[in-house]
């Protein structure tokens, strides 16, 4: 077997040409708290799966999305550049539209492409693509097609394999989950409760053809899971498994699917030279019935304030796992903070190669954390989002909200605060982490400095080192409440 040595903080570098495969798997809407090795004391979900990854791996226990809601925080994921970059300043994108991911700007897969990996997406995209009559090479609308949905045999002339995936298979969004896609072409329709099995045993079945591939190529597998996302649809087979509602339910098949994708790794002797990474593109979502669950013990954000939307931490705190045996310490943990952006950076780091021009203008390799030494990050802070376009700026201890209230979905809402309420919010994430004082007004040397640091990197164009970069829109505006 190949070994990568990690000996110091800097990029770590191949022995060999032999490249590690990589593996990313990522649940839609589960919240921190939801999986039970974070939340040993309020999480009541079981998820074994997911639980012995960590065990194998490390945990990121201050890791956060680009965004407390969906497109956002993958277009980040996939760029490693904030999504408020570009013209979506706020909610997610609803399909049938040219994709939000330019053409000609790279990405983790077409980065990994280049240097002979084989790419794979099992899973939602959720970046806009559009959609095409093959008989006519009309562009469909979605408010012309039959319950919004492309028909079947509908071509994607700008999709997931056009923005350097070598292969794709599922869908969408939520609300057209019932259109299944390959590669460039809607293939069938299909009930949304078989979503989850299929993708499962679709992304068992690439990591099968890889092993068995005679170029030996190392592949890039991306599993962007739709659950437990709405439609919250646990088989019958899951059903009433948690005893805590279809919610939970549905997160236990969705860590089975773990399970069954490390399986797999592990049965074609894999898993040594495997990068697998878990994780979830915002907190908890409301649908899930947050309520209810708290009231049978469990708590989604594992006690951190808010959920999906929110610019609280419960927006998007999420799940950081990273197992690569041999090289990850087992059982470890690190308390860095990261974001999802940061992925692309890394994956320089990784492969030796430099990051393409014009890429990743947010993120920070944090592969010296998996040896256990500190970033070396050129950033000043990681930038949060919420829904509705309100921002943040997290730099060491402090957390800056430029928002009265939540910013999202969970009360008080920016129109439910107090008509005196602070313009702003600061907090000290050490010492409160679940949000709880805020000291706007007590610091605000401290507020003044992070904002400041905030407003450089947004006009910069980025807010690592580097050369200053074009964001997508002339004017980005910082406060979405008013100051």
């Amino acid at each position: 077997m190949v070994v990568w040595s990690f000996t110091d903080a800097s990029a770590a570098k191949p022995t060999s040409p032999t490249k590690p495969n990589i593996v990313f798997i990522l649940c839609d809407d589960l919240g921190y708290g939801d999986v039970q090795c974070l939340n040993p004391e309020h999480g009541k979900i079981a998820t074994p799966s997911v639980d012995k990854l960590a065990a194998e791996g490390m945990i990121f226990t201050d890791a956060h999305s680009g965004s407390s809601v969906c497109t956002p925080t993958r277009y980040g994921l996939m760029t490693g550049r904030y999504s408020w970059r570009t013209t979506l300043q706020n909610g997610v994108v609803q399909g049938f539209s040219p994709n939000l991911i330019a053409e000609d700007r790279p990405t983790v897969a077409s980065f990994l492409k280049s240097q002979g990996y084989h790419t794979g997406i099992i899973g939602k995209w959720h970046l806009n693509f559009q959609y095409v009559d093959p008989d006519t090479g009309t562009v469909l609308n979605k408010k012309t097609v039959k319950k919004g949905l492309a028909p079947v045999g509908s071509k994607i002339p700008d999709g997931p394999i056009h923005r350097g995936f070598d292969y794709f298979h599922g869908f969408h969004h939520a609300r057209d989950m019932k259109c299944v896609i390959e590669n460039d072409e809607v293939i069938e329709l299909d009930d949304e409760i078989n979503m989850l099995p299929r993708l499962t045993r679709k992304a068992v079945q690439y990591i099968d053809d890889r092993a068995n591939d005679t170029a030996d190529s190392p592949f890039f597998l991306y599993v962007p899971f739709g659950s437990p996302h709405t439609p919250i649809v646990p088989t019958t087979e899951w059903q009433g498994r948690s005893g805590l509602g279809a919610y939970a339910d549905f997160v236990m098949q969705t860590d089975a699917g773990v399970g069954e994708i490390t399986a797999a790794l592990q049965r074609n002797g894999l898993s040594d030279n495997t990068l697998v990474i878990f994780s979830s593109d915002n907190g908890c979502s409301k649908a899930a019935g947050i309520p209810q669950l708290a009231k049978a013990g469990h708590l989604v954000s594992a006690g951190y304030r808010g959920s999906k939307a929110d610019l609280w931490d419960g927006g998007h705190r999420v799940p950081f796992i990273v197992r690569w045996p041999g090289k990850v310490a087992a059982g470890s943990s690190s308390d860095q903070t990261i974001c999802l952006t940061d992925f692309f950076a890394t994956l320089s780091d990784l492969t030796g190669k430099s990051l393409p021009a014009g890429s990743a203008e947010d993120s920070v390799s944090f592969l010296p954390a998996l040896s256990g030494n500190p970033i070396d990050s050129t950033r000043g802070g990681v930038i949060h989002h919420s829904i509705s376009g309100h921002f943040g700026y997290r730099q060491g201890k402090w957390k800056l909200l430029l928002a009265k209230a939540s910013g999202g979905w969970s009360s008080p809402t920016e129109k439910q605060a107090a008509k005196d309420s602070p313009v702003a919010q600061l907090y000290d994430m050490q010492n409160d982490p679940a949000e709880t004082t805020n000291l706007y007004e007590t610091y605000p040397e401290v507020a003044e400095r992070l904002l400041a640091q905030l407003k450089v990197d947004v006009t910069r164009g980025r807010s690592t080192g580097g050369t200053e970069s074009e964001n997508d829109i002339d004017t980005i505006k910082l406060w979405k409440s008013g100051k």
